[in-house]
């Protein structure tokens, strides 16, 4: 029988609040993380390396229509000055990370390799496909001799005919991505997005490799690293950060064993409805919610976020603190889609206050703004003049970023930008 104990109660602004203090979008006095850096120093990649750390995780993705990838806007929102460039380059030999399986593939501190023994163990029978390795003995064996002999190989060098999608990838890439699952085999690196393959032994230090947890411990682990990154969160968004699935029966006994050991604490959201959700905390951010309810946040000072956002990829969370709708309509055909292929909403103090979708043209060096939608009064307009000029500030922060120049705007009287939707 579980023993009652008292549950501390939040309001939605004090999560929300405590939300973006975690992740980095707050001033550096209450997030403590860095907020400007510059080019490719080593500097500015201890800089990206602290993010990282915060969340546990930086979530990666393929797509760069928008003139970067999500990891790169991830860091590009919070750290001023920083070369997007670094932002593909990060993943490294000697450097602090490796990459994994989070809740999507990610790169993650290296700390956090041996809590993912378990997942490590399981995966010798890979989610998708099944004993895949067993299947395929030649392949295995002329893969672990190539890699062996003749040194780390790239996804798109594999031997075999090529297909159209993931589901017909060549078998010699599907037996790669099995065996870095299970933990023989590590990304040492990625070129052009391209996976590079090699021996973990050869990418994983002898003292990080050789550590193992318990999955219980593991579990601990990964539980109080995900409510680190999050602030308040509930059960499901603790659990989802890592795809920790059909787990529930483990996932309460770890989150018992932490309350146990102090460093974590049931605590409610209070909701309009009257209906509280029940959720956790760390005992010291407990106490950082309550302090950033003085914190005025600059609402003219405008971020735009990547759509894979720690902040954002959980929906039923950003609609709960936020009451926003965060979509994602990139599988959508595009007469069905309502703000366009790729959305990056807009951070405005502490509201999501618009949605760019946005194209860039190297070429060109122009930034395309394709749509801009604004949370209320129809999305044409914004509900207030400093939604506007937050809107116009995130934007022409991200360009400069990138080294691209917006069109598709026009300047407002008064000096604010406001979006012109073609």
């Amino acid at each position: 029988m579980r023993v009652a104990r008292s549950v501390e109660r939040v309001t939605r602004r004090e999560a929300r609040r405590l939300a973006l203090a975690r992740a980095g979008l707050l001033k550096p006095d209450w997030t403590g993380l860095p907020q400007r850096t510059r080019g490719r120093t080593r500097r500015a990649r201890a800089a990206a390396h602290a993010v990282i750390e915060r969340f546990g995780y930086l979530q990666l993705d393929t797509v760069s229509i928008a003139g970067a990838r999500s990891h790169t806007i991830v860091l590009l929102s919070r750290l001023d000055g920083f070369d997007p460039t670094l932002g593909e380059e990060l993943l490294q030999a000697g450097e602090p990370l490796f990459e994994y399986w989070g809740h999507e593939a990610s790169w993650i501190p290296l700390a956090l390799y041996p809590a993912f023994t378990f997942r490590r163990r399981e995966f010798r029978h890979h989610p998708w496909w099944g004993d895949i390795v067993g299947q395929h003995p030649e392949v295995v064996r002329k893969l672990r001799r190539r890699i062996r002999n003749e040194g780390p190989i790239r996804s798109a060098d594999m031997e075999g005919r090529g297909s159209r999608g993931w589901w017909d990838l060549k078998i010699a890439k599907k037996v790669a991505s099995a065996l870095w699952s299970s933990g023989e085999f590590a990304i040492r690196e990625r070129r052009n997005f391209h996976r590079t393959y090699d021996l973990a032994e050869r990418v994983i230090p002898d003292a990080v490799r050789r550590s193992s947890l318990p999955k219980r411990a593991g579990l601990e682990v990964l539980l109080l690293k995900a409510l680190e990154g999050h602030g308040w969160a509930t059960t499901g968004t603790l659990a989802a950060t890592w795809r920790l699935v059909n787990r529930r029966t483990e996932i309460t006994a770890a989150l018992d064993r932490l309350v146990a050991q102090g460093k974590v604490a049931p605590c409610a959201l209070v909701n309009r409805s009257g209906r509280d959700t029940p959720g956790w905390i760390r005992p010291e951010d407990r106490d950082l919610a309550s302090r950033l309810l003085r914190v005025r946040p600059q609402q003219e000072r405008g971020v735009l976020l990547s759509p894979f956002d720690p902040l954002l990829w959980d929906r039923p969370r950003v609609q709960r603190l936020f009451d926003f709708d965060q979509i994602l309509e990139i599988f959508k055909p595009a007469p069905k889609r309502i703000y366009g292929y790729y959305c990056m909403p807009v951070l405005a103090g502490d509201r999501l206050v618009a949605r760019f979708d946005l194209k860039a043209d190297r070429k060109q060096r122009a930034l395309r703004v394709l749509s801009c939608r604004y949370e209320g009064a129809g999305g044409a307009r914004p509900s207030a003049p400093q939604d506007a000029e937050a809107a116009g500030a995130a934007l022409y922060r991200y360009a400069d970023a990138l080294g691209l120049e917006p069109t598709g705007w026009k300047q407002a009287r008064g000096g604010g930008r406001v979006a012109h939707i073609p």
